[in-house]
């Protein structure tokens, strides 16, 4: 091997949905990609409930009929509060954009991997279980990439671009001091997998459920061959203090919706309880000289409304022609990595609007009790569909819902304290 290292046009850091996306789009198109995946597929990652959105992208990688074949039919989500007393259903099919009636629930070892394998077909050289551990300004217009091989040891690559893929290891954004922990949504999350939880049998069988609880919310999503997993996502205030092993505080936490509760009577855990912290980041910049940061190397949010698959393959196909621009030349290169750093903050905006204030009681209300005057509710579906762009029709009803949501939590502020019981 030359001391520059193995050459190619795009080499992508990570193999999960981004940056298989990535690697297929581009190889597709004849550019030489080398994408290099840490551990090997297929291997247990959590996200599971795809969105609507995903599916122009699954029909453009050739993959659409796999992903329906490994997935369980997916109509929409719904919302539960126990202490409220609120269950209301969202089906996709009331999407002021029409055309997304359905997602998938799926495992995402066998997502990832149709995705993986589908990259390889495309003419993407892929190597597993090789970790990147630095990229820096290599000889020309070239950078210089060092990965450790589980099998061969030290490696050296001269891609001219890199994708960075890398998910919540988030490899370069990291090492240059770019991640900052979104102070506005500071959670984390426990969850496992279960078997024998009661499903639901209706025509919202399939969907999401979310039960919100206590400083945080649950999420129960029925998967193939009768699991489902179920995750708790709490707020500081729900973790401080534990001094409980991680499942018993787990199960603590789900006893606190009786109605989940009441669907795991005869359930039994099947997998370890996996915990995770600084659940939601942002980097500062996503780009640089030669570099793009795609999917979760770039950001996470809460997944409440189970946006991240989506965000990180809409990141990829946007990335992917970035990269291409910028192999044909770079000040274009660079209008382009601007353009979709612009439009992404804008898309995370748009759906942390809701996402920083789901624990609040006045969003709580007004989820479980759905208006649909200018249709702001079916304007709701759509965002919980993933349509996260600007779309025709959505600008008014989605100001008339932030509107009543800021007048509703003004008058809880303005409304007198009860009287205190004298001493």
């Amino acid at each position: 091997m030359p001391l520059a290292g193995e050459m190619c046009d795009v080499l992508v850091i990570g193999g999960g949905p981004a940056g298989a996306t990535a690697a297929a789009l581009l190889a597709e198109r004849g550019v030489d990609v080398v994408l290099l995946e840490k551990a090997a597929h297929p291997r247990f990652h959590i996200g599971e409930s795809l969105l609507p959105r995903n599916l122009p992208l699954f029909e453009r990688l050739g993959v659409a009929e796999k992903i329906a074949a490994i997935g369980v039919h997916k109509p929409g989500a719904e919302f539960i509060c126990d202490e409220m007393g609120g269950r209301v259903a969202f089906p996709f099919a009331l999407s002021r954009v029409k055309g997304f009636s359905h997602a998938y629930q799926v495992r995402r070892a066998e997502f990832d991997q149709i995705l993986f394998e589908n990259a390889r077909a495309k003419g993407a050289r892929l190597r597993e279980r090789v970790r990147v551990v630095a990229v820096a300004e290599g000889a020309g217009e070239r950078l210089s990439v060092r990965a450790e091989s589980a099998e061969d040891g030290a490696l050296a690559f001269a891609p001219r671009f890199v994708l960075d893929a890398s998910g919540r290891e988030t490899f370069m954004a990291s090492r240059l001091g770019l991640k900052e922990t979104d102070k506005h949504n500071n959670t984390a999350a426990v969850f496992a997998h279960f078997r024998g939880v009661s499903p639901r049998r209706d025509d919202m069988a399939g969907a999401i459920s979310i039960h919100f609880v206590r400083d945080g919310w649950l999420w129960v999503i029925p998967l193939p061959e009768g699991l489902t997993s179920i995750g708790f996502v709490g707020t500081a205030a729900a973790f401080k203090g534990r001094n409980e092993a991680i499942a018993d505080f787990f199960l603590a936490r789900l006893r606190e919706s009786p109605s989940l509760w009441a669907r795991m009577g005869e359930a039994a855990r099947v997998s370890p309880v996996t915990s995770t912290g600084n659940y939601s980041y942002r980097a500062r910049r996503a780009w640089g000289d030669r570099w793009l940061l795609i999917g979760d190397a770039f950001a996470f949010l809460d997944p409440v409304f189970s946006s991240g698959v989506l965000m990180a393959m809409t990141m990829a196909e946007q990335g992917a022609e970035t990269a291409l621009a910028w192999l044909a030349d770079p000040a274009r290169g660079a209008q382009l990595a601007r353009r979709q750093e612009r439009q992404i903050r804008a898309a995370l905006d748009r759906i942390g609007w809701m996402i920083y204030r789901i624990n609040t009681p006045v969003l709580r209300e007004l989820f479980l009790a759905p208006r649909n005057t200018l249709g702001m509710r079916d304007a709701i579906i759509s965002l919980l569909a993933g349509h996260l762009r600007p779309e025709r029709g959505m600008a008014v009803p989605v100001l008339a819902f932030k509107s009543i949501y800021y007048a509703l939590a003004a008058l809880r502020r303005l409304s007198p304290r009860p009287p205190q019981p004298a001493r």
